[in-house]
């Protein structure tokens, strides 16, 4: 059976890591990169065996792909310290790899928890994402560099896992506003840096008011966002904001930029 490596960037972890781990005892090889955990994170990952290495934060992208390169592996599995292998998907992923598959990458279905309920409507599921590819030391697969977000353009064919990789992505509300406030800012460098940010009050309300509002109808009533109860109004009301909130910051960024 070709060997799996399995590459995850860390900081703070402690709340996850375990549960990723758990999931991951069978892989041939688990690649930790640390930025400088305070807790109890890479204590975790060395008493499952991981390879630790410390490494200044960089970026999403880049440490990455700084994990990636140090893979051994026939396989790479990237993953975040907050996603877990359903039992299910360690069975297929087993058996596919075995069988010799010839496409060179897949796609694992995301199942995304918000306060710990499964996200099922709305367009977050299957939140389908590239994190299982062939390792070519001659022409490495990499994340894109971008401040977040960051994908990965696979080199050849592809397919499609159909179990479930599980997101333990926001279990309290505290987290989600602070993990999109964050985001809302590098998703606002990233419109500054593609020059699309308008000073007219049009294109200003627009972006703050108009595609945020729509954006709550769309995924909330027209996606049937509303089967998922209390978590999914929560759900796609702050995403809405996190939108508004993006677009408020492209504009300050660039007005201050130009003052």
């Amino acid at each position: 059976m070709p060997l799996l490596s399995v590459a995850i960037v860390t900081y703070n972890e402690e709340a996850n890591l375990e549960r990723t781990l758990t999931s991951l005892t069978w892989a041939d090889q688990i690649l930790v990169v640390d930025s400088g955990s305070t807790d109890r994170t890479t204590e975790i990952a060395r008493r499952f065996n991981a390879t630790v290495l410390e490494r200044p934060w960089p970026g999403f992208a880049a440490q990455k792909n700084f994990a990636m390169a140090q893979c051994t592996g026939d396989w790479i599995l990237s993953l975040d310290a907050d996603e877990e292998l359903s039992p299910e998907l360690q069975h297929e992923i087993r058996r596919t790899l075995a069988s010799q598959p010839t496409v060179d990458a897949f796609y694992l279905r995301r199942r995304n928890l918000f306060l710990g309920r499964w996200i099922r409507h709305g367009g977050f599921y299957p939140d389908a994402k590239l994190r299982l590819f062939r390792r070519s030391p001659l022409r490495p697969i990499e994340f894109e560099q971008r401040p977040v977000h960051e994908t990965i353009h696979p080199h050849g064919p592809t397919a499609t896992l159909q179990s479930d990789l599980i997101h333990h992505a926001y279990p309290t509300l505290e987290s989600y506003i602070e993990h999109m406030d964050r985001y809302s800012s590098l998703g606002a460098q990233i419109l500054v840096d593609k020059g699309r940010t308008s000073t007219g009050i049009l294109a200003f309300i627009a972006n703050v008011l108009f595609i945020p509002a729509l954006t709550f109808k769309w995924n909330y009533i027209f996606r049937l966002g509303l089967l998922d109860g209390r978590e999914g109004l929560l759900q796609h009301l702050y995403h809405a904001a996190y939108t508004s909130w993006k677009y408020a910051k492209a504009w300050d960024l660039a007005r201050r930029n130009h003052s």
